[in-house]
């Protein structure tokens, strides 16, 4: 199986389907109606309005369009790779470990803000690897602060992810203040218009502007197989972090800023998984995508292709055991 997303067919493009379509399944074998938390931002509570008024009570169509928006992520996840030459060759290892890694944790197949905003963050992290040789910086770094912006409004602990920004600026640009305050009126633009409308409609009170974050520890596992799923989306995360850093010195220097600014992304988005929610695994679908370009990293390098099969297998097998048995 890694040797067949090792290489890029234009027929790997359907196995990548068939792939997250076994994994998934059981999406539509138990649907699960989204519910919302106190951490949800009034554009979410807006679309989950708009969409109970199409489906009204049904659960299946949020499973159906839970896998349309994974599916959408791992494919563009996996051209943003390719694009950028992350891996040395082109290939679909990121798109199937991007399917592989979201399938550990049943929660991740939830319709969530976090879901939503998984997709802002990886086209946002595309946009942030091509600052590097950007001609138009201002522009692009304005957009990327706009879209970061709106995932705040989605999902209030994103704000975190202004973090992000300021980490892609110090990593890829050599250090310009009026970038950085760019950057920050983008961040800021979605709430002008958030001012506007809460005026209008008479509720334009400080409490209602200002998001309310404390900090929580995480969901605890109560299972040995959700054990299991985060130790397997650890372990295959140190082997690929071994094998770039070992590889750090063929790779042209964009490529490694790439590296370090995803790395940049995982530690931001641990603390989103800490600001305010506990109780359930949706929130830390944000690491789903460092994770698995990580883990296409320790399949694409090591030599030995047995043991990469066998971490594949197990790591599938959690997979599946989680999704269809629990």
């Amino acid at each position: 199986m890694i040797g067949i997303f090792k290489q890029k067919a234009t027929t790997n493009a359907l196995l990548l389907f068939i792939y997250a379509l076994v994994l998934k399944f059981p999406l539509f074998l138990h649907p699960f109606p989204p519910v919302l938390h106190t951490e949800d931002n009034y554009l979410y509570r807006f679309v989950l309005t708009a969409l109970h008024s199409l489906f009204g009570e049904a659960a299946l169509p949020y499973a159906l369009l839970s896998f349309t928006i994974l599916f959408s992520q791992a494919t563009l996840l996996n051209s943003i790779c390719n694009y950028h030459k992350m891996l040395p060759r082109s290939n679909y290892l990121p798109g199937m470990c991007y399917i592989l890694v979201t399938s550990l944790l049943p929660d991740w197949g939830h319709f969530s803000a976090p879901l939503l905003i998984n997709s802002l963050l990886i086209w946002c992290w595309y946009r942030m690897v091509a600052l590097y040789n950007s001609n138009r910086p201002v522009s692009a770094i304005f957009n990327i602060g706009l879209f970061l912006g709106i995932a705040t409004l989605l999902y209030i602990p994103a704000i975190a992810f202004l973090l992000l920004l300021f980490f892609a600026l110090l990593i890829m640009r050599p250090f310009r203040v009026q970038e950085w305050f760019i950057g920050f009126i983008g961040f800021t633009s979605p709430y002008y218009f958030l001012i506007l409308i809460l005026y209008f409609v008479h509720q334009l009170h400080f409490s209602n502007l200002i998001p309310q974050i404390h900090f929580t520890f995480p969901a605890i596992p109560n299972s040995v197989w959700i054990i299991a799923a985060i130790s397997m989306l650890v372990i295959p995360f140190i082997i690929g972090g071994i094998y770039v850093q070992n590889n750090l010195n063929k790779m042209l220097i964009h490529v490694r800023k790439s590296w370090s600014l995803l790395l940049a992304f995982l530690i931001v988005s641990v603390l989103v998984i800490i600001i305010n929610k506990a109780g359930s695994y949706e929130n830390w679908i944000v690491t789903a995508m460092p994770f698995a370009v990580f883990h296409s990293a320790a399949y694409y390098y090591p030599g030995n292709k047995f043991l990469v099969q066998v971490m594949h297998w197990v790591c599938f097998s959690v997979a599946v055991v989680v999704n269809y048995l629990m």
